[in-house]
């Protein structure tokens, strides 16, 4: 009998192990557009003759004190959850978001440029899977205080978004900003972190989204999609290349032409082979290095945006 009971404890105790060894998603917590933009710390620059506007999130964390307590409680929540977080505030320091622009990449035969704002330098290293933006409103009525809040949840590789929660709390004479925002959003948190949840099990077995582009610079040289190599075309090879390097064959051919072939709903896996986050420029290194091998010996530049898109350009470095 001893034995039996023995034996069911463990049985019982199997998927409650299983559910605590499950590999959580990585988040990090943004204030978000509409908010940074009512509390002026957004910047209107100048990229390349187009107009953005520009979160100086650093501003916003050095001299606002409600957004520091507001992520932090947030996140406190979140962790509580089991879910790990990357902190926005430390990543921003040392970067300074009132530069409009900060870096320039050109090829060094044709001198085609590309800028990179400060902004998508941010969005270029916060490497977590996913990416929580927080829009929170004090209301007054009176002595008492409320809030209301929405929770969006976004692929950080794509910018779908996967999860939302909103709501508002009840009033309070007393209560803190951060406070009032915690006992709004505990009621919809479980549910949130199990949208979020879901759709990191989604990567885990069908990997993460990219879109992927191959183009060509105009240099005269003659490199084009449809140029043969043992009887198959370029545009071939690439295609049948993303065929066996994504995640169960999942892509799709958006549009082919002579000079650029575009793939979108591209699955690429979560982790490389050191155990590192996969995200577009190591897919097109691999790429690359594949086009830069024997017979095709075709070099290119990597011109990636961001971390879920993908831009080689043959025929120059």
């Amino acid at each position: 009998m001893k034995k039996i009971f023995a034996l069911l404890s463990l049985l019982l105790m199997l998927p409650m192990t299983a559910s605590a060894q499950a590999k959580k998603p990585t988040l990090m917590i943004f204030p978000a557009d509409v908010w940074m933009t009512e509390h002026n710390y957004m910047d209107e620059v100048d990229v390349q003759g187009r107009k953005k506007r520009v979160p100086r999130y650093e501003d916003a964390f050095q001299t606002d004190r409600d957004i520091n307590n507001v992520i932090a409680k947030v996140g406190e929540l979140m962790t509580e959850r089991g879910m790990n977080l990357e902190s926005l505030q430390e990543m921003t320091r040392g970067i300074d978001e009132n530069a409009a622009v900060d870096e320039f990449v050109e090829s060094s035969s044709s001198g085609a440029s590309l800028a990179e704002s400060a902004y998508d330098r941010i969005m270029n290293t916060a490497k977590a899977d996913i990416r929580i933006y927080i829009d929170w409103k004090v209301n007054v009525t009176g002595p008492r205080r409320s809030v209301t809040y929405t929770l969006t949840g976004r692929d950080a590789y794509t910018g779908k978004q996967i999860a939302n929660a909103s709501g508002t709390g009840q009033p309070s004479i007393s209560a803190e900003t951060a406070v009032l925002l915690e006992e709004a959003v505990l009621e919809n948190m479980d549910q949130f972190t199990s949208q979020l949840q879901a759709h990191f099990d989604d990567l885990l077995t069908n990997g993460r989204e990219i879109a992927v582009q191959v183009r060509l610079f105009d240099n005269g040289s003659g490199l084009s999609f449809e140029e043969e190599y043992d009887g198959e075309e370029l545009s071939e090879i690439i295609d049948n290349w993303m065929n066996e390097n994504t995640v169960n064959h999942r892509y799709s051919l958006k549009s082919s032409s002579a000079t650029r072939l575009e793939f979108n709903q591209v699955r690429i896996p979560l982790y490389d082979e050191r155990g590192r986050a996969m995200d577009a420029k190591r897919f097109m290194s691999q790429l690359r290095k594949f086009l830069k091998a024997a017979p095709y010996n075709i070099i290119s530049k990597d011109n990636t945006r961001g971390l879920g898109l993908g831009i080689i350009v043959l025929g120059e470095k």
